[in-house]
């Protein structure tokens, strides 16, 4: 149970297949891939142990590709600062009206230049993204976190990588991404004030209230966080 909640038992699916992941997203709005600061509120903490990155079973690593396929959600690197997590299209769209309003996560730079270069071929991968500005894969991983954390990019799509003689598969993975307007069709954002069907991000709300929104989120399924513990995971 949640140290801040005396209701999760009542809102506990377990994640056990890619259908039982899939659900659990869509019934809390917005969740981490892994554990975190709230207690209980994670992927990693709803999956049974045998499921969990076992020799046998990639488990929920391996079934996020199932997710992202599906389009009904958002996957990315874009809670606590750049770390993975999931979110209904229409809590990922409130996030999107906060963070985009906030000086600290304006586009600049390097960072214009693979917005720019997914304009105008749909979307990058970080080999893409190396040899577009020539940087080795630990700052391309990170200047593709930071997009992610301004809400300017998303995971588009996960393929899984075969290798050896027998084409074996590890969990070894290969990621692009893309803008969100690209990912999600119009129809996807059906919010009042919604003004025109090439422009999916115009929220009725003010950032500020899409971020009480997404507080609001949080706490249905946790209970009453702290003010605090939720500033430093939606930031």
């Amino acid at each position: 149970m949640s140290i801040f909640s005396a209701q999760w038992e009542a809102l506990e699916p377990v994640v056990g297949n890619p259908e039982g992941m899939l659900h659990l997203v869509m019934e809390y709005g917005l969740i981490p891939f892994f554990s975190n600061a709230i207690a209980g509120f994670s992927i990693q903490e709803h999956t049974p142990a045998e499921a969990w990155f076992t020799e046998d079973n990639l488990g929920p690593w391996d079934w996020k590709i199932e997710c992202v396929r599906s389009g009904d959600v958002a996957y990315g690197k874009f809670l606590w600062g750049g770390k993975a997590a999931f979110a209904t299209v229409e809590v990922y769209r409130e996030l999107m009206n906060w963070r985009r309003s906030l000086p600290k996560y304006q586009p600049v730079d390097e960072q214009l230049t693979v917005l720019n270069h997914i304009r105008e071929n749909g979307s990058v991968s970080v080999g893409d993204v190396r040899k577009l500005l020539g940087i080795n894969k630990s700052k391309a991983d990170a200047l593709l976190s930071k997009l992610q954390m301004q809400t300017r990019v998303i995971t588009g799509d996960i393929t899984r990588v075969y290798s050896g003689a027998d084409l074996s598969y590890s969990g070894w993975q290969r990621s692009s991404f893309c803008e969100p307007e690209a990912l999600f069709e119009a129809d996807d954002f059906p919010f009042p004030g919604f003004r025109h069907p090439k422009d999916p991000l115009h929220s009725s709300l003010t950032p500020e209230e899409s971020l009480e929104y997404l507080k609001d989120t949080v706490r249905r399924v946790c209970g009453n966080v702290p003010d605090k513990v939720l500033m430093k995971m939606l930031g």
